[in-house]
């Protein structure tokens, strides 16, 4: 029998939709703060507001840079992502340009990337989304190659917004390129306890998901079963 994760360790929880109002913006903080979740994900426009919102708590502010298409000029990330941190953002989660990979300019993207490195400059975690459901595996492995020699710190499945979502097979991939340099993000399509600890057990160190509370409440339901079936 596997032992029950501390699950909300592990969540991003998320709410990146563009309808999005300032008071669903609260709630999802608002939860954050009762369940524990490692961060709450949001677009940057809300970074303020969140970053108020979550003082004293232990959830830090995730936001997403050039999403969710990666893109955007270079420029224009790295201003991005300046902002983001000086209006309180403790981790930001980038698109890569998908494109440049498709024409394999490994160059452009590792510069790409390095421009928001730079520009946080030590005071956010860097996520690089390289959007796996668009690319072969090669490509996923020069782009945690990219990620890797830009210093950023994870890379991730998945925006969520396109094709398809976080799987099993490309966390393991992805885990096997970065090894011990770099931690993984899944995201996309996560929606219930079981695949989260999957993904956890493949390699994932960051859960992201916008039902982040239905995992939870499966995982200590679970927990329950587990202590009275002994």
């Amino acid at each position: 029998m596997d032992k029950i994760l501390n699950i909300e360790k592990f969540v991003d929880h998320t709410m990146l939709k563009p309808e999005a109002t300032a008071s669903d913006i609260k709630k999802l903080c608002a939860e954050a703060k009762k369940y524990g979740f490692r961060t709450v994900c949001i677009n940057p426009c809300y970074v303020r507001l969140a970053a108020k919102e979550l003082v004293g708590c232990d959830s830090d502010v995730c936001t997403v840079i050039g999403f969710p298409l990666g893109a955007s000029h270079s420029d224009v990330k790295s201003f991005e992502a300046k902002k983001a941190v000086e209006d309180g953002a403790n981790e930001v989660d980038m698109v890569i340009n998908i494109g440049a990979v498709k024409a394999n300019d490994m160059e452009y993207v590792t510069q790409d990337i390095r421009t928001v490195v730079d520009a946080v400059n030590g005071k956010a975690i860097v996520k690089v989304i390289i959007e796996c459901c668009l690319l072969n595996d090669e490509e996923k492995i020069l782009s945690c190659k990219a990620a890797m020699n830009a210093g950023a710190s994870f890379v991730k499945t998945s925006t969520g917004f396109s094709s398809g979502g976080a799987t099993i097979s490309d966390v393991t991939l992805m885990k096997k390129v970065v090894g011990e340099k770099m931690s993984v993000k899944a995201a996309g399509g996560i929606r219930d306890y079981a695949t989260a600890a999957e993904m956890i057990k493949a390699g994932a160190d960051r859960i992201g998901a916008s039902v982040g509370i239905e995992i939870l409440a499966e995982s200590k339901k679970l927990e329950f079963q587990n202590r009275n079936s002994i």
